[in-house]
């Protein structure tokens, strides 16, 4: 956009004619003011075009509006706490986005000015990118915490959720000739937005559809998620069924698919649980009653069982290797409740349950002691197998980003709020 500007003021300077069509003098219009800051016709025609080549999902001219208007925020608000974009750090952003195409910087604004893109955008929008990151860091970083009651929580629904497997999709693809690939993406965004249900992609299928699967209204038999494309599996497996993709942008034609339904296995050993408990021998079924009523919890029995502390046992183990008369016991028990198993001598053992947790995500306290092979019930059963499941050091950066960027979108949106947005 410089450059056409410095166009016309060396045209103006040298009193040369410059023609002004009315589009022309619309081309730069402001269309709509962001505080003190101005977003032209242009800009957003150039922005639309950039979200296109990026395949970023709503590519209308509202939704490029509307991208500029945040970035707009963004830089503000760099602005206010003092943060500029350095070159350099201009340059490394242009550089890892790039990268994701597999291109450095300069052949990435090659292809965008062969499309008739300017620089400046992609250089605009890795700035306002860059600048966000450092008033998120500045704003929303020191509030984030996530506790490990958190982790241990989405770990547990990692293990319980089935691996998907197996799909069945439907698929509705547009021709794209060369010319009419903007009329198509915004032909399949329509579809999308009144996907609403099996039977409305169906009949979008049907009547827009250009392959064979388009008189079933676009059914697909059930396909092994592993027979699908690399590149498409995890846009697939992030649906829930009853949900559409957004338009996926290939040579000649823009491609929705829709997910009917997700078939899975859980994975192994994600049944199985891992016990925590306290164990202590006492003289009799009454003494051991009686303790039963006063303690609290776990650590509180080390103090209720006074000079008897010293004898009771911290245990961890798999439901598969406790001993049957223990692990019935330990069954009906919630964490920190106690329960007596009565011995034929007339003693009795006291077990209250500190932990029950899938195995696949136990971790025991240092001071739990593992079954001996010898208290082991009948032959144990094989370690259950993680697999591709996350360690807690990966969730709990997990559960932190997905905060960061949840804090991100309310701060962006505060912005928004208290922001004076006008158009002329």
């Amino acid at each position: 956009m410089r450059h056409i500007l410095s166009g016309l003021v060396l045209a103006t300077a040298l009193g040369l004619s410059v023609p002004a069509p009315a589009a022309a003098q619309n081309l730069f219009a402001p269309v709509v003011y962001v505080n003190d800051s101005v977003v032209t016709r242009y800009e957003v025609d150039q922005r639309m075009r950039f979200m296109q080549l990026i395949g970023a999902p709503g590519t209308d001219a509202r939704a490029a509006e509307d991208a500029l208007i945040d970035d707009r925020l963004r830089v503000q608000a760099a602005r206010q706490i003092g943060v500029e974009i350095t070159p350099e750090g201009l340059q490394a952003g242009m550089e890892e986005f790039a990268g994701r195409a597999g291109l450095d910087a300069a052949s990435f604004i090659a292809r965008l000015e062969a499309q008739g893109i300017e620089r400046g955008v992609f250089r605009d929008f890795i700035e306002a990118g860059t600048v966000w990151r450092e008033v998120v860091r500045a704003r929303v970083l020191p509030q984030v915490n996530v506790p490990d009651a958190e982790v241990e929580q989405e770990l547990r629904r990692v293990i319980e959720t089935p691996i998907i497997d197996r799909v069945a999709l439907s698929e509705i693809i547009i021709p794209a000739p060369p010319g009419q690939e903007a009329q198509a993406l915004a032909l399949a965004e329509q579809i999308v937005a009144g996907a609403t249900s099996e039977a409305a992609f169906a009949a979008a299928a049907r009547q827009y559809s250009a392959v064979p699967s388009a008189q079933a209204g676009g059914r697909l038999e059930t396909v092994a998620l592993d027979n699908l494309p690399p590149s498409l599996r995890p846009i697939i497996t992030a649906l829930q069924p009853g949900q559409a993709t957004q338009p996926l942008t290939v040579e000649g034609a823009v491609v929705i698919f829709f997910l009917r339904d997700a078939q899975g296995t859980l994975r192994p050993g994600a049944r199985e649980q891992q016990l925590e408990w306290l164990s202590l021998r006492l003289a009799s079924a009454a003494e051991a009653a009686r303790l039963v009523q006063v303690v609290r919890n776990c650590d509180d029995l080390y103090v209720q069982a006074g000079e008897a502390a010293p004898q009771v046992r911290r245990q961890s183990a798999t439901q598969g290797v406790i001993p049957t008369l223990v692990g019935a016991r330990l069954a009906s028990l919630d964490p920190d409740e106690a329960g007596v198993i009565p011995a034929p001598d007339g003693t009795a053992e006291l077990v209250m349950l500190c932990s029950r947790q899938p195995a696949l995500a136990a971790q025991p306290s240092e001071d739990a002691l593992v079954l001996d092979e010898g208290e082991l019930e009948g032959t144990a059963e094989e370690a259950p197998v993680a697999g591709d499941l996350p360690g807690r050091g990966q969730v709990r950066d997990q559960l932190f980003n997905r905060k960061i960027n949840t804090a991100a979108d309310n701060l962006l949106a505060d912005l928004r709020a208290n922001a004076v947005i006008r158009r002329p």
